[in-house]
């Protein structure tokens, strides 16, 4: 009998409060509830983690010590479970080197395809590359004019690893010597090489000095000879080195295979590895494959392009006198106008000036260019704080050698269909897909093409299903976003076909527009129905109501949760009268956080012209002192526009960051902002000494209060003392951490609770002074919302501890690690932060999908704070596709209309009830939906603006009041020049030989009485 279920039996791990579970297999379960509810805890850190430990045990204690082991969960039993694998958000590789194609082995399969079928071109002149004979080889040879020796060599093995014994072996019985590694060697018997190394093994077939024959020609026979036994022995390869009238030598490839007629350049044999951008032999040379140079910026290394050169428009190398010299010596030659501002100079005067003129004339006067002095300077400085002085003026920049493309120029030369692999990489994976299901093959190339194109085109077909056809192959990996690195985990693994796998994936809608959803949900499906059970912690709804089991947890949030509130089908949940999930699927509860848009107040910003990326010169007016959302198909602009462009450009004018904005004409209405504030949800601190009330500004003024209570008076202790990062107070055999770490051979290392302080981080001496009966490490231990009562009595902490009870995180624990802190709890964090500061009205909040991890309740709550933020005078924009976000904005800006080439422009812009009615909106069309479902939730129309009434007050007696800033700098002013007239009267006293009146009355100045005196 097969088992049906996976039975989880007292799941205790985190807050799970020794929950039953059991999820059906081979089905689609979703796993929902309030963030910190222990979703993750379930999913991840129980289910998950249990089928990696029991696979990872079943390898040899060898195997496991180079796995990342999992620590065994807190539950009594887990029965059903298949192998597990988890397709997380933070699983995505953040190498440069990365790309979509390389992830999803799609690029693997280009490089075969263009290395088996494809055509090779000239790199130079663009004409196709054919064979060349040995005859040819010989008169590119001759042609070249040698006067000195000749080495030709067979390149056995190139970049291989191995031993090569046998091939060592053949070449010292034939009589031949090698260079190996480019170093030459004498072959002893048995002589092997190391065997996980890369060598190069070349044959020195002959060395010839051409000598001219008795018609004045070089007579060639003997060299015929060796280049035709060289391509025997290489297969076709063969390495002629000419030896320079000075001693250098001069290296260069033939190939019998692959010649250009006109230009002579010759291209080696064509492997995949030819188009790896990892490997040496596919690899940009100027880049290695990088596509972009690390080098100094001229945006940055010219701080001021509206001054001359020499008189403070150079950064960097500016107090050099030596560079300065330089730079006048080749100005004068150059017939250079230094006087100029920089901006007014030639762009051919600005070139030579910052990159030098060519090597060859760079000798005649040792100028290298500003960059190549500050190069240099870089790599012999030895000093870490000069070179990050350096470093802050470079930034990365397109490699002028591949333009970004990262081959060789032989390798992008190489066609299929008249494209190169580059082209083909950087287009959308929509046309990517049209582009090889039309490519066409006959005869040989198409036997040996067929397969492989079929895995190509299966794999883009996925890649297309899961909503990503606006990203392209050659896209790093670094830039995307983590629900993209999730779904094109996903496509992969569709594209694998196992089954009877458990899948356990975290919220992949992320990041996705209403009409890419529907293509996820059905990706999910798929992977369903191919035999798997797929376990979803998610909060989106069509995805919850498609789901074939949903799991609710909760009823709160961390120690309020923990519990299972529902379990059946989407309807059942629905129905479920304690599930916070049910009601509002139901209707029950909708989320309203305001009965009408706010007015518009006239006051803009205004992005004109934006061209960065897909944008299409895009000009995108923000409306101020409304909460204003930026919508639209995923890959549709929307964060080019709001974090490239429009974030970087008030942070350059505001902060001075150096920060380069994407391309656009200008944006006007900055003077009407005085900060600009950008909340994600990252942790808000990196180490698990960060905690809340370390974070928001408590702590000191807590340690502040238990400095001044009298048992701490009594002893000396100051506000130091209670901490638990330096050493005083804290406990010493943690080192204030409460936790030891016991490491273990072949297991994950072990906590174990301090046992001197029983993880309350602190000494007994320091834990004896209590307030209210509580000591430090108690208050700590406290839920916000109960250290709020204890602690109402101080004003600064009250105001603090109420803002964050306030945005629905009084659950939380004072003392409480940053690091186990959802994104939704440390975006609401820095929320309440923001609140609780002092606001000027004139500061702008930047947040890109804060409802990411975030449930219906909590969406809610963070909604209440974003219109507390904005009824204080702020403005905000958000990226958003959540819903529920999108009809509570005051003003939407909906861009589109498709994602990739097919975006970059505004669609529509107006109220979310004024978008409803656009057609050509993907997002108005959902919002229609919606307010056909439910009429109830469609709000007022905006009411007029009323300008504010501005109070002024006439001070009755200014006098008494403290005097402005002007008035203090004008007495301070006056002070400094009475002063000055009495040092100058003093010294024309002291230059006549008479005392000096320096006022109507003297002073006479009485000496002091001393104790002898008194006492007299």
């Amino acid at each position: 009998m097969s088992v049906s279920h996976i039975t989880v039996r007292g799941a205790r791990h985190h807050n799970l409060k020794n929950i039953d579970v059991s999820i059906p297999r081979n089905s689609l379960t979703v796993v929902t509830g309030l963030s910190g509810s222990g979703k993750s805890s379930l999913a991840f850190d129980t289910i998950y983690a249990e089928g990696q430990r029991r696979y990872v045990e079943t390898l040899s204690a060898y195997a496991r010590q180079f796995l990342d082991q999992m620590e065994r969960p807190d539950v009594d039993s887990i029965d059903g479970l298949s192998p597990a694998i988890s397709i997380e958000q933070k699983t995505t590789s953040r190498s440069p080197r990365s790309t979509v194609g390389t992830i999803t082995e799609i690029y693997d399969y280009l490089r075969l395809l263009w290395a088996s079928v494809g055509k090779p071109h000239c790199p130079k002149c663009g004409h196709e590359i054919s064979r060349q004979s040995a005859d040819q080889i010989v008169e590119r040879i001759v042609a070249l004019s040698p006067g000195e020796r000749i080495t030709i060599y067979a390149p056995l093995v190139r970049g291989r690893k191995g031993e090569f014994r046998e091939d060592l072996e053949a070449l010292d019985q034939q009589g031949f010597r090698a260079r190996v590694d480019g170093e030459m060697i004498e072959i002893t018997e048995g002589m092997r090489l190391e065997k996980r190394k890369n060598h190069t093994v070349e044959a020195v077939v002959d060395r010839v000095l051409l000598k001219p024959g008795p018609d004045g020609k070089p007579d060639t026979r003997r060299l015929e000879a060796s280049v035709q036994k060289a391509l025997q022995m290489a297969k076709g390869l063969v390495i002629i080195a000419i030896q320079g009238p000075h001693g250098g030598t001069d290296e260069t490839l033939y190939s019998s295979s692959m010649a250009c007629p006109d230009c002579g350049i010759n291209v080696p044999k064509l492997e995949p590895r030819s188009f790896s951008f990892n490997s040496t032999y596919g690899a940009c040379p100027e880049c290695n494959g990088l596509g972009s140079i690390y080098d100094f910026d001229p945006a940055k290394t010219i701080t001021d392009w509206s001054k001359p050169l020499l008189d403070g428009a150079m950064g960097p190398g500016s107090g050099s006198a030596y560079l300065l010299r330089l730079i006048k010596l080749f100005a004068d030659k150059n017939r250079i106008n230094l006087k100029l501002p920089f901006e007014d100079l030639p762009e051919q005067h600005q070139k030579l000036l910052l990159y030098g003129p060519p090597r060859n004339e760079a000798g005649r006067t040792g100028f290298h260019g500003i960059f190549g002095y500050l190069r240099d300077t870089l790599e012999e400085s030895k000093s870490d704080t000069f070179r990050e002085y350096y470093m802050q003026y470079m930034s990365a920049t397109e490699c002028p050698a591949c333009a970004g493309k990262r081959l060789r120029p032989e390798s992008l030369a190489v066609r299929v269909a008249g494209q190169s692999i580059s082209d083909f990489t950087s287009l959308p994976l929509e046309r990517a897909l049209s582009t090889a299901q039309h490519f066409s093959f006959i005869g040989r190339d198409k036997l040996i093409a067929d397969r492989l194109q079929r895995e190509v085109i299966e794999r883009l077909e996925f890649l297309n299903a899961v909503g990503l056809s606006y990203l392209s192959l050659n896209r790093s990996a670094a830039t995307i976003s983590g629900g993209e690195g999730q779904r094109i985990r996903l496509a992969t693994q569709i594209g694998s076909r196992l089954r009877g796998v458990l899948y356990v994936l975290d919220e992949p809608s992320i990041g996705l527009h209403q009409r890419d959803n529907q293509k996820l949900i059905a990706a999910m499906e798929n992977l369903r129905d191919l035999g798997n059970t797929v376990l979803v912690v998610e909060h989106d709804e069509d995805t919850i109501r498609k789901a074939d089991y949903v799991l609710d947890l909760g009823p709160g949030a961390g120690k309020n949760g923990g519990a299972l509130i529902a379990a059946g089908t989407p309807e059942q949940v629905a129905a479920t009268p304690g599930s916070l999930t049910g009601k509002y699927m139901s209707g029950e509860l909708d989320i309203r956080s305001n009965d009408a848009p706010r007015a518009l107040s006239g006051r803009v910003i205004t992005v004109e012209g934006a061209r960065a990326h897909n944008l299409q010169n895009v000009t995108a007016t923000f409306p101020l002192g409304v909460l204003t959302v930026v919508t639209g198909v995923s890959g549709s602009g929307k964060s080019t526009l709001v974090n490239d462009i429009l974030y970087r450009s008030l942070a350059k004018q505001l902060y001075r960051s150096k920060e380069e904005p994407g391309a656009h004409k200008s944006i006007t209405g900055t003077d009407q902002l005085d900060k600009i504030v950008q909340i994600d949800q990252s942790p808000i601190g990196r180490t698990p000494r960060s905690n809340p009330a370390t974070y928001t500004g408590v702590f000191s003024a807590i340690r502040d209060l238990f400095a001044m209570l009298p048992e701490s008076r009594e002893r000396g202790y100051k506000p130091g003392r209670f901490s638990f990062n330096v050493q005083g107070g804290r406990c010493e055999a943690c080192q204030g951490d409460g936790q030891r770490r016991i490491e273990m051979n072949f297991l994950p290392d072990v906590y174990v609770l301090c046992e001197v302080c029983n993880g309350r981080r602190y000494n007994q001496e320091t834990l004896s002074v209590k307030f209210n009966g509580y000591s430090i490490a108690d208050v700590l231990d406290l839920q916000i919302s109960d250290a709020l009562e204890i602690l109402k009595d101080i004003p600064n902490v009250k105001g603090k501890l109420q803002t964050l009870v306030d945005v629905g995180l009084g659950y939380i624990h004072l003392g409480q690690s940053a690091t186990t802190l959802s994104g939704g709890e440390a975006q609401r964090m820095k929320l309440a932060k923001e609140l609780s500061k002092r606001q000027t009205g004139r500061t702008l909040y930047l947040l890109d999908e804060p409802t990411t991890g975030l449930h219906f309740d909590d969406v809610r709550k963070l909604l209440e704070v974003l219109q507390r933020l904005t009824d204080l005078g702020n403005s905000i924009i958000i990226i958003e596709h959540n819903l529920d976000v999108i009809r509570n904005a005051d003003w939407l800006i909906d861009m589109g209309p498709e994602g990739g080439e097919g975006g970059g422009t505004v669609v529509a812009e107006g109220t979310p009830e004024q978008l409803a009615e656009v057609a050509a909106s993907h997002t108005g069309s959902f919002l229609a939906r919606h307010y056909a479902e439910r009429p109830a939730s469609r709000r007022a129309p905006a009411p007029a603006y009323v300008e504010p009434v501005v109070v002024s007050t006439v001070v009755a007696n200014p006098t008494k009041f403290t005097p402005s800033v002007e008035e203090r700098n004008a007495r301070r002013k006056a002070a400094a020049k009475q002063a000055a007239a009495k040092s100058k009267a003093k010294k024309a006293a002291r230059a006549a030989g008479e005392p000096a009146s320096t006022g109507p009355a003297t002073r006479t100045r009485t000496p002091r009485t001393t104790a002898q005196d008194r006492a007299a």
